[in-house]
């Protein structure tokens, strides 16, 4: 494999993502470094610069993607900002890294792509949390077969809520918790039942049930898949205790569960308090805390940019590409459409890129004789067998105990 390259990339925004971002590129293949940081408030970007040993801070949009030095710019900006900032970059012939949701809706996330691909730059979604550690290795053993057909995938993200003022604003952010924290737990769900795997159609309820703001603070969604597989999300601003980051799989072989922050294996009680930050989101550092030991790498950081930089420098796609992106702000588009029809509302891309899912044998055909099809099989406590089949001719369920 080639050295990587050594990347110059200009970093729009300062605020927790462009934080985590630093510190999460600045400490990890030891050839990409943020040499243009860009705020909109002139001491922050002096702030951030002198902090992050960062060259040049500027409030200048397009000086900051223009520099003559940076090969690729990371936009860590309000979900409004997104669209400007791409098409800036895309004329200037960068790379662009994005963060989460791509757009406010699928419309802008379809343009954003468009315009990427229009101009023949790379461009990568940068959705953090289908990359830790523990979510990557649960992809591997699902892609091998380990759980075996995916029926059903819920994946939640709960927290006392945003960190920044423009998440609360609806004209902003294009939504409220479903925006924010829907969009993580969606291409969670679609990761596991696979890409190709077309979503079709969706339920949700939202709702504003603590805060006074013209966004949705809560919401919960079912989304059908083409295979007939399910997948939900839950997510809150209005969790008390931290952050909440959980998955579980269903498979017709297997079961996985994943448990991101609050049970991490670290947990701490203390009286006194440890002084300081304790974990993203975490509401006290006295009491039981639940400290998280390395956060960008929990956080997926660490191995979506190492993903995000391989891909670049080997000419290849990334995990997650803007179409990624599009795929889930249509998906985002149907839920909020569904919260206000209460009934189950059609997912509406313009353009379809996965492959046909090829049809599932029928679930019994692997235990059925030219009669009989295998319902379950279990070990009573007395030590016999129990089997339970279905005839296939006339339906009736039958049991049958062996010694």
């Amino acid at each position: 494999m080639s050295q990587p390259k050594n990347h110059k990339i200009t970093m729009l925004g300062t605020g927790l993502i462009g934080m985590f971002y630093t510190m999460t590129l600045h400490n990890q293949r030891g050839a990409d470094r943020v040499h243009v940081v860009y705020s909109r408030r002139e001491e922050r970007a002096n702030a951030f610069a002198a902090e992050w040993n960062i060259p040049h801070a500027t409030t200048d949009l397009g000086e900051a993607i223009n520099h003559p030095e940076t090969d690729v710019v990371v936009i860590g900006l309000p979900n409004n900002l997104h669209l400007e900032a791409v098409q800036r970059a895309a004329e200037a012939g960068k790379a662009i890294l994005c963060t989460k949701p791509l757009g406010r809706t699928a419309e802008e996330a379809k343009k954003m792509l468009d315009i990427v691909e229009n101009a023949g730059v790379f461009g990568g979604y940068l959705e953090d949390l289908v990359y830790p550690p523990k979510t990557l290795k649960a992809l591997e053993s699902v892609q091998n077969g380990a759980i075996g057909k995916i029926l059903w995938v819920r994946s939640r993200e709960t927290h006392p809520g945003p960190h920044s003022d423009w998440f609360w604003d609806l004209e902003q952010a294009g939504g409220g918790a479903i925006v924010d924290m829907g969009c993580h737990c969606i291409e969670i769900v679609r990761n596991f039942v696979g890409k190709d795997n077309r979503p079709v159609e969706v339920m949700c309820w939202a709702d504003t049930l603590v805060h006074p703001i013209d966004a949705e603070d809560h919401g919960i969604g079912l989304i059908r898949f083409e295979s007939g597989a399910m997948g939900q999300f839950e997510v809150g601003w209005a969790f008390r205790g931290g952050m909440d980051l959980r998955d579980e799989v269903s498979g017709s072989e297997g079961t996985i569960w994943l448990n991101h922050w609050l049970r991490t294996g670290f947990e701490m009680f203390t009286a006194v308090g440890q002084g300081g930050y304790v974990a993203e989101k975490a509401e006290s550092d006295t009491g039981w805390l639940f400290p998280v030991g390395d956060e960008v790498a929990e956080l997926g950081y660490r191995d979506m940019f190492v993903d995000m930089f391989n891909a670049m420098d080997e000419g290849r796609q990334p995990l997650e590409t803007f179409y990624d992106g599009y795929v889930v702000n249509a998906i985002i588009d149907a839920c909020y459409a569904s919260a206000k029809s209460k009934q189950w509302e059609p997912v509406k891309l313009e353009e379809w890129r996965g492959k046909a899912v090829a049809a599932d044998a029928d679930a019994t055909d692997a235990d059925a004789d030219s009669r009989y099809a295998l319902l379950k099989n279990e070990r009573m406590p007395d030590g016999r067998m129990k089997r339970i089949f279905r005839d296939l001719e006339t339906g009736e369920i039958i049991e049958r105990v062996e010694d």
